[in-house]
């Protein structure tokens, strides 16, 4: 039997209070299925020939049996029986499901109590402390975080790292809810954490640095750290990155770091973390979000730069929609930059790069909603991924999954889980074109409901503040 896609057919009953379109078809709930006449970015099918489709599409069959992928390959390429039930995409891609690699779960959804004032990197910095000393009880953080994942479930999110603000007493409130969340969500997404601190207090304040590295230790995190984010490069940067380091190796724990987000030219941290790597042979993962500076650098300094990151292996993820809103806003000024990292240049130099969702509704971006497709159809237009031969769908996430050790996320694989995005979009160019919100998320080969979380479900938690005393008790 085939099944043809139908406008509107649901995947299941809506929620009264959710937002999402239906989706086009409904997947048999049979234990196995065909998937015909789809077309899959060869870049994340391994198995599969470059045709030379402008698009790097190529045409695939799909056989899910139980929770995997028991086939895969060019149509017609292995024997299917005759009565296996059949979904026809009639030329829709199909994606594997998304991997976030740079978010910020608690932080999210408190806009509607902590607007950022005037748009700035310094409004958004004064409305998220103030909301943290007062807020940020480990239920509040709970149930931000949950409807966070949610949203990212239902847009077909496998995996994210978020980094969590480590400052003071806020770590140890946490990563205590991070841990609960990984466990809770296990099976659906794959969660990692990375602190967020200023890394000026590994030298600062030694005690603190040593505290919070136990605590990171303890919950299978991830050392961060913020190098640069003001008007003038800390001259403690070298001390304190060989502080970060040296902790880093002595626990074995990778380093994820926010790094020059800011549009001075003259003060760029980068370099400095790619030395850092070389001069202690770092063997872990080196990852650094932002670097918006870059872009401003002259053409002799970024060769030097890219050179030392290729040589250190030292990986850059761009937040491209979160860098657009904050970087070179002035008011009653049009915005002159775009406030992204040269991810064209830094491929070319053999720099690993990837992009990601970073801030969602909250004082640093007032947009958002943890969806990989907005992401990468936004970064297509403002990084210009399209008129290129590069395999920019690992941007989709194959890139970050690498990074984040988990290899055989976001690709499609004959024997690994049926965890996939089937679409109507036969082009790139149909694809950026709409939001997709139609699309059927299939995770274990099971099409799960697409229906989003209602924003009111929040509202109680603006309703008044947490009283300082109270939140002590929780920390």
């Amino acid at each position: 039997m085939t099944l043809t896609p139908v406008p509107h057919a649901p995947a299941s009953p809506a929620s009264p209070h959710g937002n999402r379109a239906r989706s086009f078809l409904t997947v048999p709930a049979t234990a196995a299925y065909r998937i015909i006449n789809a077309r899959v970015p060869v870049d994340l099918a391994p198995a599969l020939q470059d045709t030379g489709d402008a698009d790097r599409l190529t045409p695939c069959e799909i056989v899910v049996d139980g929770t995997k992928v028991s086939m895969f390959g060019a149509p017609g390429s292995f024997p299917v029986a005759a009565d296996l039930p059949t979904v026809d995409l009639s030329d829709g891609i199909v994606l594997p499901r998304f991997v976030d690699v740079h978010t910020h779960l608690d932080k999210g959804h408190i806009w509607p109590r902590a607007a950022n004032p005037d748009g700035t990197p310094d409004g958004a910095r004064g409305a998220v402390m103030a909301d943290r000393e007062t807020r940020w009880v480990a239920d509040d953080v709970r149930e931000r975080m949950d409807f966070s994942l949610r949203c990212a479930y239902a847009h077909g999110t496998a995996a994210i790292r978020t980094h969590l603000d480590s400052l003071g007493r806020q770590a140890a409130i946490s990563f205590p809810v991070f841990a609960e969340m990984r466990e809770a969500w296990k099976g659906r997404i794959a969660l990692q954490a990375s602190a967020l601190f200023p890394a000026d207090i590994a030298i600062d304040d030694e005690p603190q640095f040593r505290a919070l590295a136990d605590i990171v230790e303890r919950h299978g995190g991830i050392m961060g750290g913020v190098t640069y984010m003001g008007e003038k490069l800390s001259p403690k940067i070298d001390a304190v990155l060989d502080k970060l380091f040296e902790m880093a190796a002595a626990r074995g724990l990778e380093l994820d770091l926010h790094v020059d987000e800011s549009c001075a030219p003259d003060a760029v941290s980068l370099e400095r973390i790619a030395d850092a790597a070389l001069r202690h042979k770092f063997k872990g993962r080196v990852l650094c979000g932002h670097c918006c500076s870059l872009a401003l650098a002259s053409e002799e300094d970024f060769k030097r730069i890219a050179g030392k990151l290729a040589e250190a292996d030292v990986a850059i993820v761009s937040l491209p929609m979160v860098n657009m809103y904050l970087q070179d806003r002035k008011a009653m000024r049009t915005p002159r930059l775009r406030g992204v990292a040269p991810l064209h240049e830094l491929d070319t130099a053999g720099v690993r790069v990837m992009v990601s969702s970073d801030n969602t509704r909250d004082p640093f971006h007032a947009y958002g909603d943890l969806d990989m497709m907005e992401v990468f159809r936004e970064a297509t237009r403002i990084l210009h991924f399209d008129h290129s031969d590069r395999p920019w769908a690992r941007m989709f996430g194959a890139a970050s999954a690498e990074h984040m050790g988990l290899p055989k996320l976001c690709r499609i694989t004959a024997g690994e889980p049926a965890d996939l995005v089937l679409t109507r979009a036969r082009s790139f160019q149909e694809l950026m074109s709409r939001p997709q919100s139609d699309r059927v998320v299939l995770v274990n080969g099971k099409q799960i409901d697409t229906t989003l979380p209602d924003y009111r479900e929040l509202d109680h938690l603006y309703a008044k503040p947490v009283l300082e005393a109270g939140r002590a008790a929780t920390a």
